[in-house]
């Protein structure tokens, strides 16, 4: 009998046949890799809910999943602390594949077999994907940014869906997300989220990123005021941010346009 400590282990699949067939595995090779699996998700908002609950050594998660695929997912869980190790399972999509071979993530293709499985999970303690290159990666796949960022708050990481972003404002070390109800702090760069968010977002002034959906009008600035050559109106919130001189066409052509 062993006497290795089970690896606490969450599956995430949107396929519930996928998820049954993991935990046959992993009942296959417990006498040389034990395990208990803490739960199960369909997508990976439902696998962040339980990371909030439940302690967990590994997860194996799928790539292709609807409300939040497994690379957003695993950018998400590298901002744990501790984060779990990840490992991810596929039926295609070969230049994922690939850009997980080349980056040292460790992936199962379907039909996941049982000796591949085993061998992933001996190796997996202390592996961590970085979120930055996950987030690289899965704009490539995807063809498109995050559905949500998020931010640690009193412990916990909460997720801020992007789509209700009204802008990001970066101050000093870290950027503000903006929502109707309220504000987010971010450790991320605006200089990333806006590589990664061009289509929705739109630069109006070195410290200000602005979501397309969410402006409403301009008005020029009275009298002299450094900040800003004039100043942008946003549904749904009083404040007024600043436009730069540069960005001050780029804009007012955007609203006309609308």
């Amino acid at each position: 009998m062993s006497t290795q400590i089970p690896l606490n282990i969450l599956l995430v699949d949107d396929e519930p046949l996928a998820r049954e067939r993991l935990r046959s595995l992993l009942g296959d090779i417990a006498g040389q890799c034990p395990s208990s699996v803490v739960g199960e998700a369909a997508n990976g908002v439902q696998a962040l809910d339980i990371l909030r609950e439940q302690t967990v050594d590994v997860v194996l998660c799928d790539i292709r999943m609807p409300v939040m695929d497994g690379i957003e997912l695993a950018a998400h869980i590298g901002r744990l602390s501790p984060p779990p190790a990840v490992i991810f399972t596929t039926a295609y999509d070969n230049y994922a594949v690939q850009a997980f071979d080349l980056n040292a993530l460790d992936y199962l293709l379907k039909p996941v077999r049982a000796q591949r499985l085993l061998v992933a999970l001996q190796k997996m303690p202390g592996h961590h994907p970085d979120p930055a290159l996950l987030n690289d990666i899965g704009q490539a796949v995807r063809g498109s940014g995050r559905r949500h960022v998020s931010c640690h708050e009193r412990g916990r990481l909460l997720l801020v869906p992007v789509d209700d972003v009204l802008y990001f404002k970066a101050d000093l070390k870290y950027v503000t997300a903006r929502t109707v109800d309220r504000e987010y702090l971010l450790d991320e760069s605006l200089l990333h989220l806006e590589s990664e968010f061009s289509a929705a977002f739109l630069r109006l002034h070195r410290a200000v990123l602005v979501a397309r959906s969410a402006l409403i009008g301009l008005e020029r600035v009275v009298g002299d005021d450094a900040e800003a050559y004039g100043w942008a109106l946003l549904r749904g919130v009083p404040e007024r941010l600043p436009v730069s001189r540069r960005q001050w066409g780029v804009v007012k052509a955007l609203l006309q346009g609308s």
